[in-house]
């Protein structure tokens, strides 16, 4: 029998596979504590004092794990980095970039690279380029937009038919900031825009992907201001149809900068200036919306929730975005355009590019969407794969303006696939294109950087070989597209919580948003802020005991046979705001 050396061996490590936590620092007279934000790790981190750093009691910081014997409760890290005190505005949301892995500050040797970056436009380029700065222009944006990276341009013009009668045709330029004419490839700037990959927008800021002398100046399309632009050049008749189209290098001068709604007034009203340019814009995007849906595009359109915030961020008003024709009209150029990027290089023969796919539905995601949507009397035939989305369509319009349509969109949307970036095309369901990319926006989306380059190279005749490493660039941008989702909604979450910290004691009307093992996810009717209502204080109201069935969307009692169900209206009142957990809790009223 061989000798036991069990006490000899080196006690082995627990450390998980992630090692960097944000969390809020609590000093000891032995050291700190650090209480992570994430809700899978619930162990509070030991710091030592000798890797405590610059932090103080009540930092929030970012800490990273370095040893966890298995004789230890508790893990052991050091800080690496301070973000400011906890409750601050910028902190706070700086914390919830570096919870997702996202950078919050640009690094001093990539800004020091776009300063350097000249900003004017030689005679020599203009002369490379097609000439657009006579031509009527304009952007369309949110109001508080700072990059501009797509502007439409807009041509009357006449054409004489055989039979002597004239017709109407319109030249429809799509124009798209010439990013990547200034940031070349391999370099800092190029290097640091790749990992990033995407812009992230947060409820009160947006962490651009490129520097500010790029996104909000050399790169944004700003009235007054001659731009360089890649752009698709649409010859289109009165029911936009598409006889011609051009893909050329330009140089453009937008006329006008247009919000949504000024644009929204024009085409309501049609008065003020450029009105009759935009009524034929519009009325030709509806044409084109309405034959994209009889082709089997999925008309997927929820309001938007935004917060009014003072000036220390402090939320203090709700409000929606609603999605009028102004946003169509330059939704359906854009799709135009990216469309028609697509299908140029797609049927080019061996050609690799860069393409946004989207996967047909998960049978069994639709199928429980069918079995939820029953229960309000609405039906969802998803026996033919071909139809689904026709159903979809007719659900949608059927659910408009019910009660429970909010409810219907999230879970339609989420038996849905997630559109990703590949060179592998399997054409896009949702929009039903064949040939789909992202080719409008290089100032906030790498992917669309990548197509510019690799447009430029095609129409120069020039073959690409490289596509395996194309298709890892798309995977690493599909990643941090998600990363940057998720942070979004982290920092719209805590802006809710914020947002309801002085409601705590007050009762709201309300929706069953959500049902899990824990309990149920009630969305507030007035401001749409969602929060929990525990399964335990179900159990405590009704002296019963209380289990969830999530495949029932169903929270139901053992004794009573009281049940809750997702979609059901309930009155809660507020118990909890947690700001640190970004969590709101609710009982029954």
């Amino acid at each position: 029998m061989g000798r036991d050396t069990s006490r000899n061996r080196k006690p082995q490590s627990r450390l998980p596979e992630q090692r960097e936590y944000v969390g809020v620092l609590s000093l000891t007279w032995r050291g700190g504590y650090v209480v992570p934000n994430h809700k899978q790790f619930k162990r509070d981190i030991f710091i030592p004092d000798h890797l405590l750093g610059r932090a103080a009691d009540g930092d929030k910081v970012m800490v990273r794990l370095t040893d966890w014997k298995r004789y230890k409760h508790y893990p052991e890290g050091e800080i690496i980095a301070v973000m400011g005190r906890a409750g601050d505005n910028d902190t706070e949301m700086n914390s919830i970039l570096a919870e997702f892995g996202l950078p919050y500050e640009y690094p001093e040797n990539a800004v020091a690279e776009a300063e350097e970056i000249e900003d004017g436009i030689t005679e020599q380029e203009v002369l490379r380029r097609k000439d657009m700065r006579d031509v009527t222009t304009f952007t369309i944006d949110p109001a508080d937009a700072k990059d501009f990276d797509d502007a439409i341009s807009f041509q009357h013009l006449t054409s004489n038919s055989v039979s002597g009668l004239t017709s109407n045709l319109y030249e429809i330029g799509v124009h798209i900031a010439d990013v990547t004419h200034y940031v070349r490839p391999d370099t800092v700037l190029d290097r640091e825009a790749y990992a990033r990959a995407t812009s992230v927008y947060l409820v009160d800021r947006v962490v651009p992907m490129l520097p500010e002398r790029l996104s909000n100046g050399i790169c944004s399309l700003r009235p007054g201001e001659d731009k360089l632009c890649f752009s698709v050049i649409f010859l289109m008749d009165e029911d936009a149809n598409v006889s011609k189209y051009n893909i050329k290098r330009t140089v453009i001068r937008s006329n006008r900068r247009f919000s949504y709604d000024e644009a929204q007034e024009r085409i309501e009203t049609g008065t003020g200036d450029y009105a009759e340019e935009l009524l034929t814009l519009n009325r030709l995007a509806q044409k084109l919306r309405e034959r994209r849906m009889q082709q089997g595009a999925i008309d997927f359109e929820r309001d938007e929730v935004g917060f009014k915030v003072d000036e220390n961020g402090k939320p203090t008003e709700v409000f929606f975005r609603e999605q009028k024709e102004a946003n169509q009209l330059i939704e359906e150029f854009m799709l135009l355009a990216n469309k028609t990027v697509a299908e140029y290089t797609g049927k080019k023969q061996g050609s690799v590019f860069v393409y946004r796919v989207h996967d047909v539905p998960d049978p069994d995601k639709l199928e429980e969407l069918q079995k939820f949507v029953s229960n309000f009397g609405y039906r969802l035939d998803v026996s033919a794969q071909k139809r689904t989305s026709y159903a979809m369509n007719t659900l949608m319009k059927q659910v408009e303006g019910s009660p429970e349509q909010d409810l219907i969109q999230l879970l339609a949307l989420r038996s849905m696939a997630k559109a990703v970036y590949s060179t592998k095309n399997i054409g896009h369901y949702g929009l039903a294109f064949p040939y789909y990319t992202h080719f409008t926006s290089p100032i906030r989306r790498y992917p669309d950087m990548m197509v510019h380059r690799l447009l430029s190279q095609y129409m120069k005749g020039r073959s690409i070989t490289d596509a395996d490493s194309l298709e890892d660039r798309c995977k690493h941008c599909s990643e941090q597209e998600q990363l940057a989702a998720q942070a979004e909604r982290a920092s719209i979450k805590y802006k809710q919580v914020e947002f309801m910290q002085d409601n705590v004691g007050k009762e709201f009307d309300a929706v069953i948003s959500s049902v899990t093992d824990w309990g149920f996810y009630v969305e507030v009717t007035e401001n749409k802020c969602e929060g929990l209502v525990p399964i335990r204080t179900l159990s405590e109201q009704f002296d019963d005991t209380f289990f969830a069935d999530e495949k029932t969307f169903t929270v139901e009692g053992i004794n009573t046979g009281r049940r809750f169900r997702l979609g059901d209206k309930v009155r809660v009142k507020l118990t909890s705001a947690n700001l640190e957990k970004k969590q709101l809790d609710f009982v029954l009223a």
